[in-house]
């Protein structure tokens, strides 16, 4: 039986189980890694959330964290690990978070196909 192989765009590397809340592409990692790896200490991982706020009700937030708190759920992706509390796990089903470079800005970028509408600048979105 033949099987066809499929790579997704932007790579998409995901954590065990398949229930996590969020998905990082190979390029967020490599950027968190990256980062990570100027602070002293180096963190334990990545916090990635939702909190209340902006224009649309919500934004998304990313903070490095030594460990984990008791509400945590903890997500491994190629070796990083990555917090996310059980509230923001609600908004943050389907969510990819990705890091893109263009010739006007860089950064990460969050795809959520759970949103139903963001503001006119981008950087909150509602649910």
């Amino acid at each position: 039986m033949a099987t066809a192989t499929v790579t997704p765009t932007p790579e998409v590397v995901e954590a065990a189980p398949k229930s996590q809340p969020v998905t990082l592409t190979a390029a967020a990692i490599s950027k968190v890694r990256e980062i990570m790896a100027t602070q002293d200490p180096i963190p334990a991982g990545l916090r990635i959330g939702v909190v209340g706020g902006g224009c649309s009700g919500f934004q998304y937030s990313m903070s490095f964290e030594n460990q984990s708190g008791m509400m945590d759920k903890v997500f491994t992706f190629d070796g990083l690990k990555v917090f996310v509390d059980a509230t923001s796990a609600m908004y943050l089903s389907t969510c990819v978070v990705d890091y893109v470079e263009t010739l006007e800005a860089a950064g990460f970028k969050f795809e959520n196909a759970a949103v139903k509408s963001t503001c006119g600048c981008g950087s909150s979105f509602s649910v």
